[in-house]
């Protein structure tokens, strides 16, 4: 704000460069040139970072008693009076010389350098830089590059010491593991000896770099910014709605960098947000559709394939079709197919797997990211927030360490969360609601929870475990507080929007468990999995497994092959991220747009389309021939969308918190049946690197999967006595398999955790509908 007339009584007064200017209290100098339009070049300030003044190249001149002196803008917080000048001779000399002493040493090797057309160093020694150095000595040398991570090389010579890297590792991820060596003209940024930069939000280091010194290894050599084409877009591998650019270059897509929406991720993201498009340029795509003949599949064409699968719609009961997935499209594909359900009178309907949140979380008053991070008290129930929600997890941390917020986290282990909460508490599955109620009559969480606003993050503990015991624990919550408000912690990218847009069951018998159940008793004779892999998600893949062998017609809209579609009768492709448009909704009910920046990878279509043209082969008019029919059809038919229609949903600010199914309230009460003393209590949570579909697609990402194993506190390693990296004997009566075992202080005495639910190794285990499952570990004889 400029016009000092109308400026707020608390605002501060300055003139910058001549003008009249009014800043807010404790904002530093910088900041308000870059308000007020006046460029001050920097390398090592960062607006979501501690100030450090590092680089010394933001030098301003600033009058003071003794008359005008040269200041570091960065680290100069604005005062009443203050008269700044950004272009004297007196600061451009002292910026060139700055600039001299950065390039003694700079390699200086632009041409090949994957930052050079991008790079803020050469940027502003063109605009900033004197325009020849005196500096004629030999400049430093390194072996390069050095991969620091899986995904992250360093070029040591490039590296301007600015801090950016080692300041967002420490503050912004809590993952010190980059750091300073050595001191004077020896100082390096360097990881630990045998421990590398094993962080999930590394490649943010690199798109903060302002020179070349970290490169990605999906992205280096790999093109030009001036090779490059962009869209901004939303990204969708978890369900947090960072908002990215996504980059091409001759129709491939090279990149993702983020982008700062301070409603959401703060420009940040995951690397597996960050780097799963590979898995968009994959060989292993569908590329035609396929029908089944014998043994195998041939390619077919569209309207033979749309034909086949119309005409086993037509045939069908409705009573005996269902239709799961729907969570990896956009909200557009989900209107579109719940329409055609309508249309055919199709009730049996879930995106969820059945290892989510149950859909009463939804009927809950409902928080958005910021009402979160603004609470006074943050309770994080079940989920691990870092492993399953990564960027969500910053914003709840960055919230504990600035201490506006205390956490209370309530999990079946300890979480990345938990070196920040105020309160950490683990417990066995079933036993949520009692751990909390307790936690909650403690008399200083009382206090604390009656202090002021109390958000609640709420996720699912355990895969394995009944939904009804999360839904008992956010009840003990709301008994104490009944003005708190949740955020449901849904994990897929869109399930909440493809929910919202009517692929929700009306009722138990149309959820995931229940139509699969049905499947694996005869009692479905079409199956549509839109995007979906039950054996893969599913907390019971054996039945999952069961359920697609009996069903007649198995028809899959998909990208890739996997192990709940092998057998499928019609696959069709499936366009996906970076290949078609449409919106999203993350996890606080945010409608954000998604782009299309490449061509589909070979005959794929939007989902949307292929639910308009099945509907049309099946002689159904659904009025939803173009995107936009269906988006204003979406937003006038489904209330919760109407704010999609405002222009500024399209930038990520748009939020519904509606829901169209009326749901009750969850109740207090109950707990899962104890354990026997010798038994252990199975855990099985997902983990960033999972093995998921996208994961094992991307190059740089699929060494990342974790391996399968059980996961045990040292002292019962101890009990069961093995040592760690030994095969154990773990079962149920004479079901019994084999894997490896790990000590992990992290999870709770009496419990056995399975860090991902991903082949076949547990299914024996956790087949059948249990409350909980209680396991037998031994040493191999």
């Amino acid at each position: 704000m400029t016009d000092l007339a109308q400026r707020p009584a608390t605002a501060v007064a300055l003139t910058i460069d001549g003008r009249p200017h009014a800043a807010a209290p404790g904002q530093l100098v910088i900041a308000a040139c870059a308000d007020a339009g006046a460029h001050v070049p920097h390398f090592c300030w960062h607006p979501r970072m501690s100030p450090v003044g590092m680089c010394r190249q933001c030098i301003v001149e600033v009058d003071t008693p003794r008359g005008p002196a040269l200041v570091v803008s960065c680290m100069t917080p604005v005062a009443e009076g203050q008269v700044v000048r950004t272009d004297t001779p007196q600061v451009k000399r002292a910026q060139e010389g700055v600039l001299e002493l950065l390039l003694a040493n700079h390699p200086l090797d632009c041409p090949v350098c994957d930052k050079g057309g991008e790079c803020p160093l050469q940027d502003q020694a063109f605009s900033h830089g004197p325009g020849e150095s005196r500096f004629v000595e030999e400049k430093r040398h390194y072996e390069k590059p050095i991969p620091i991570s899986d995904l992250v090389l360093l070029d040591r010579e490039r590296c301007i010491l600015c801090d950016r890297c080692t300041r967002f590792a420490d503050e912004v991820a809590g993952d010190a593991l980059i750091s300073f060596t050595s001191r004077g003209n020896a100082m390096q940024v360097m990881t630990f000896p045998d421990e590398p930069f094993a962080s999930y939000f590394s490649g943010n280091t690199v798109q903060i770099c302002p020179v070349g010194a970290l490169t990605a290894t999906p992205y280096r050599f790999k093109a030009r910014p001036w090779d490059l084409e962009q869209v901004e877009s939303t990204c969708t591998t978890c369900a947090v709605g960072c908002r990215v650019v996504v980059q091409s270059s001759r129709d491939e897509l090279v990149r993702l960098q983020g982008v700062d929406v301070d409603a959401v991720n703060w420009g940040w993201l995951c690397d597996r947000g960050r780097f799963s498009f590979e898995a968009v340029n994959s060989p292993d795509r569908i590329a035609t559709p396929m029908l089944r003949e014998g043994a195998g599949l041939r390619a077919a064409s569209w309207a033979e394939a749309l034909g086949v699968v119309a005409d086993a719609l037509r045939t069908a009961d409705p009573s005996r079709v269902a239709i799961l997935g729907g969570a990896r499209g956009t909200n557009e594909d989900a209107f579109a197919w719940a329409a055609l359900a309508d249309a055919l009178g199709v009730v049996r309907r879930d995106a969820r797997m059945g290892d989510g949140l149950p859909l009463e979380v939804l009927a809950l008053p409902q928080a958005t990211i910021d009402e979160v991070c603004a609470a006074r008290t943050i309770l994080v129930l079940g989920v691990d927030l870092k492993e399953e929600l990564p960027v969500l997890y910053l914003r709840v941390r960055h919230a504990a360490q600035s201490r506006r917020s205390r956490v209370v986290e309530v999990a079946p282990r300890t979480t990345g969360l938990a070196p920040y909460a105020w309160r950490a508490v683990t417990h066995e599955p079933g036993m949520q609601a009692r751990a909390i109620a307790a936690l909650l009559a403690e008399p200083e969480v009382a206090a604390q929870v009656a202090a002021g606003e109390v958000a609640v993050v709420v996720g699912r503990g355990s895969l394995i475990e009944d939904e009804r015991w999360t839904l008992a624990a956010v009840a003990e919550v709301l008994a104490v507080a009944p003005g708190a408000r949740v955020l449901p912690a849904m994990r897929r990218g869109n399930v909440r929007g493809a929910l919202t847009a009517g692929l929700a069951p009306a009722d138990p018998s149309a959820a995931t468990p229940a139509v699969l159940g049905a499947a694996a008793g005869g009692e479905i004779d079409v199956l549509v999995l839109l995007g979906a892999d039950p054996v893969a998600d599913a907390p019971d893949p054996d039945l999952a497994r069961r359920a697609l062998a009996r069903v007649p017609r198995v028809v899959s809209v998909d990208a890739f092959v996997h192990g709940s579609n092998a057998g499928a009768h019609v696959l069709l492709p499936a366009a996906i991220h970076g290949e078609k448009s449409g919106t999203t909704t993350n996890v606080e009910g945010r409608v954000s747009d998604v782009a299309r920046k490449i061509v589909p990878r070979g005959t794929a279509r939007p989902d949307w389309m292929i639910a308009a043209e099945l509907a049309a082969a099946l002689g159904l008019d659904l009025g939803l021939d173009s995107l936009p029919l269906v988006h204003d059809a979406m937003c006038s038919r489904v209330a919760a969308f109407a704010p999609a229609r405002d222009e500024r949903a399209t930038r990520g600010e748009g939020v519904v918190t509606a829901h169209p199914v009326p749901l009750a309230a969850p109740r207090r009460g109950g707990s899962a049946r104890d354990r026997s003393t010798y038994d252990f209590r199975l855990v099985v949570t997902r983990t960033l690197w999972d093995g998921a579909v996208a994961t094992r697609r991307s190059p740089s990402l699929a060494p990342l999967a974790r391996p399968a194993e059980v996961v045990l506190h040292p002292l019962d390693l101890a009990r069961v006595g093995v040592a760690e990296g030994a095969d154990v004997r773990i079962g149920i009566g004479a079901v019994v398999t084999t894997l490896p075992v790990r000590a992990d202080a992290s999870v709770a005495r009496g419990t056995a955790w399975v860090p991902a639910l991903r082949g076949d190794a547990l299914e024996p285990l956790v087949a059948g509908a249990r409350d909980v499952v209680d396991v037998r570990i031994e040493a191999l004889s």
